[in-house]
């Protein structure tokens, strides 16, 4: 009987060690909650006393004001977000070979000190480090909470049994708000027994980082703060300078790491990036999965998510473009083809827009005695001026294109440029390397030089003085007609990216531009996707580049109110520049900023050419971390691509990490999938899985019909899981799937074979190998995409078109 009862009384014996040290980590987060709501005081304190600041009405103290208050806001925000897991480890770590502190209170050494073990293989822990989201000291100025991306926090990820450094335990502390939930261990040193405060070192639990792959998945991303590995560690912390270039397959962690990478940054050199971070995404589902993470890292505000098709403001992508649209779109071809149509469009004119007054000049009161004067005149009469003057005139515009013709009587001589010369000067023109726009000045030049040299008036005066003074004479009052105004803005418009693009969907006019460049086949199915209302991710590039080649003439920046206490106090004339608070107009920066200090690009193996060039000018005098796995690329033209990104980045040096571990996929789904990746990239190889669940992947076949299969199989799942469950299908079928699986409830969720980049589910069904990898040359690898986002487990359902045999095997997936 009492070896019978023995397992029970040491599994009392457990626990009650279990609960020793939960209630010891719970003493101490309620001591650290006690200093953040000092701190939270304190925040507050200056806050009230920034605002009585203002009531000074001195410019040096309301900017003084401003200052503080925007920093005290900072601060009393961040105190008072309380995040799941606020404080989520701790180490406990053998005496150093010095005794130097940092900046975070924490000694210094890496190595423990010679001594540190007895010869017995004990040892005394010298001290115990807890890390968190942000960084709390006590009154003395001790830490009590290090900030994860502090140095004195790296032996927390980077300690392993091989190397272990001073750390003989490292525990992760599970908590929500104000309670800990539980604690896991992790022995670095398991040869050695170790002491604190007298006792021995106890170690708890099975590892925290199986305890956090187990965790049921939700549709937003949980950050990995608590269980970075080593090697994703490195590449967190890797320096900024140049280019850190990230390679890992599915379930790696890489779009993990580049998030906390951004939050990381920003920690250690905060000036630097004040610039801003960009972080570009895949799809919009990637971004709301993602946006979560970094304020819960204790960063938000200076970066920004966004997904590749909402890059440019003002427009957003809503559309997918078929795999044969999207290959001419994002191709480097579509360079020139664009470069052609913003030229060819100024022959299109104003858009129909009567490009003549129609009606009369107006006078300028000037004599003929070497000046020109205005007589009144009409489109038709414009030649019969007086014979002292001169007057302008346009013909109507040409129903297929700008005015045809310019007229302007000057000095008593009727003067015209007919459609041949106006042609000439356009080419003249067009022949200079500024953007479409900005070489409208140019134009008008061009016509005034050559309306000034029909006048013959250059050979009047010998005198330089002279002629130089006729001659803006002439040109003053040519272009203060209104009738010259409406002819330049006919004849050479102010062309938008969003007018040439809706010109090119014109199969006839897109077929002139694109000539030898894309086959017919190509420029009918172009012309017709622009024809769509809404516009695809490719669009969003094709309009970035538009705006480049275009160019936006400057605009007067206007005048923002002013604070009413300088209102008040008469200081608007002192303090001119200070029209708009330091948060506003940090605010309004981050909302109008085109060029970052560091560009994080998650999927880069999916950017065409043309959307590497939209990125790459955000990020022209940036860092970068670009994080990618070439065997998930949904992109036709690989080499095509990585020409474009290295003209992106530039002469940069490179920085290379490799993340080899997979720790989302069990390794029987892993295994499935790597038969997929033999066919897609032979050679390749696949990250290694961290465990095994010994649940197989699931094989079932259309039975009644394939809507009903697949609404049964999402269901089956739903019951097995706690989290949610993701139904992949080809990019055609997304919205028929999203209406077999009406009334299942939130936790499942359709989605197209593009979209499930970078997401993970518990479960997922992949509906249909065969049409997923048929559907684009890159089929395979976005197959291999979709058969790796489970964490749990997989189902595959098969159509005719899959040839299953008779255990319902697609063809794709059999040895």
């Amino acid at each position: 009987m009492a070896a019978q009862a023995q397992p029970s009384a040491v599994g009392s014996v457990q626990d009650s060690v279990r609960d020793r040290e939960i209630s010891v980590e719970q003493e101490h987060l309620d001591r650290v909650y006690r200093r953040l709501e000092e701190k939270i005081h304190e925040a507050e304190f200056l806050m009230n006393d920034a605002a009585k600041r203002g009531q000074v009405g001195t410019p040096g103290a309301l900017a003084e004001r401003d200052a503080q208050v925007f920093r005290a806001g900072v601060h009393l925000n961040r105190l008072n977000n309380e995040f799941e897991d606020f404080l989520f480890g701790r180490i406990d770590l053998l005496p150093g070979r010095d005794g130097k502190k940092g900046p975070d209170g924490a000694y210094t050494a890496v190595e423990p000190a010679e001594g540190a073990v007895r010869e017995d293989s004990t040892a005394d822990i010298a001290e115990t480090l807890h890390i968190g989201r942000i960084g709390v000291l006590d009154s003395e100025y001790a830490p009590l909470v290090i900030d994860w991306r502090a140095p004195a926090a790296a032996p927390f990820y980077r300690s392993t049994p091989v190397d272990p450094g001073r750390v003989v335990r490292r525990r992760v502390i599970r908590s929500k708000g104000r309670r800990v939930l539980g604690v896991e261990d992790d022995l670095m040193r398991p040869e050695l027994k170790a002491f604190l405060d007298g006792h021995e070192l106890p170690v708890i639990g099975d590892g925290a980082l199986m305890a956090a792959l187990g965790q049921a998945r939700s549709h937003t991303m949980r950050d990995i703060v608590a269980s970075i590995q080593a090697e994703q560690d490195m590449v967190i912390r890797a320096p900024a300078a140049s280019v850190t270039y990230v390679e890992g397959g599915p379930g790696t962690g890489k779009t993990a790491v580049a998030l906390h990478r951004a939050a990381y940054l920003l920690y250690q050199d905060r000036r630097r990036y004040s610039g801003g971070i960009l972080i570009v995404s895949p799809t919009p589902l990637l971004v709301a999965y993602t946006e979560g993470v970094l304020p819960s890292l204790g960063e938000e505000g200076q970066v920004a998510i966004r997904a590749i098709g909402s890059l440019v403001d003002g427009v957003e992508a809503t559309l997918y473009d078929s795999p044969a649209v999207a290959r001419a779109k994002g191709s480097y071809r579509m360079l020139k083809v664009l470069r052609k149509a913003a030229r060819g469009v100024l022959e299109l004119g104003a858009g129909g827009r009567e490009a003549g007054p129609g009606g009369t000049g107006r006078a300028s009161g000037r004599s003929d005695s070497g000046q020109l004067s205005f007589g009144d005149f009409g489109a038709s009469d414009a030649a019969a001026g007086d014979g002292n003057g001169a007057a302008t005139a346009v013909s109507p515009q040409s129903p297929s294109g700008p005015p045809t013709r310019l007229r302007v009587v000057a000095f008593g001589r009727r003067l015209e440029l007919e459609a041949d010369e106006l042609e000439r000067i356009r080419r003249n023109a067009l022949g200079g390397t500024a953007p479409v726009n900005l070489l409208r000045p140019r134009a008008r030049k061009l016509l005034l030089d050559a309306l000034w040299a029909r006048s013959g008036a250059g050979g009047r005066h010998t005198d330089p003085e002279l002629a130089a003074e006729l001659r803006s004479s002439f040109d003053e009052d040519i272009t203060s007609e209104d009738s010259f105004i409406e002819f330049l803005d006919a004849w050479w418009p102010e062309l938008t990216p969003k007018t040439v693009l809706d010109a090119m969907a014109d199969e006839r006019r897109l077929g002139r531009w694109a000539r030898r460049i894309l086959n017919p086949g190509e420029i009918r199915r172009v012309a017709r996707s622009l024809r769509r209302d809404g516009l695809t991710v490719h669009d969003i590039a094709m309009l970035d580049e538009l705006q480049a080649v275009l160019g936006a003439p400057a605009r007067p920046r206007k005048r923002r109110e002013l604070d009413p206490l300088d209102q008040l106090t008469g200081l608007e004339e002192l303090m001119p520049v200070r029209e708009e608070s330091q948060r506003e107009r940090a605010e309004r920066l981050a909302q109008e900023r085109v060029e970052y200090a560091h560009v994080i690009v998650d999927e880069a193996q999916d950017l065409t050419p043309m959307q590497w060039r939209m990125v790459g000018r955000r990020g022209r005098h940036a860092t970068w971390t670009v994080v990618g796995d070439p065997a998930q690329s949904s992109w036709s033209d690989p080499d095509e691509a990585a020409e474009a990104r290295d003209e992106a980045l530039g002469s940069r040096p490179r920085r290379r990490f490799e993340l080899t571990v997979n720790y989302r996929n069990p390794s029987e789904i892993a295994e499935l999938a790597a038969k997929v990746l033999a066919l897609a990239m032979p050679g390749a190889t696949s990250p290694s899985a961290v465990r095994s669940t010994g649940v197989e992947p699931r094989f079932t076949v259309v039975r009644k019909s394939l809507g009903e299969t697949v609404r049964e199989e999402a269901a089956r799942l739903l019951d097995l899981v706690d989290g949610t469950v993701g139904v992949v299908v080809a990019m055609n079928r997304r919205e028929e799937a999203a209406r077999w699986l009406t009334g299942l409830g939130d936790r499942v969720v359709a989605l197209g074979s593009l979209e499930a980049k970078g997401l993970e589910y518990d479960a997922t069904v992949v509906v249909s190998p065969a049409e997923i990898a048929d559907e684009s040359p890159a089929g395979l690898r976005v197959l291999y995409v979709a058969l790796t986002r489970a964490t749990q487990q997989l189902t595959v359902v098969s159509a005719e078109r899959d040839q299953p045999n008779a255990e319902g095997v697609p063809d794709l997936l059999r040895d």
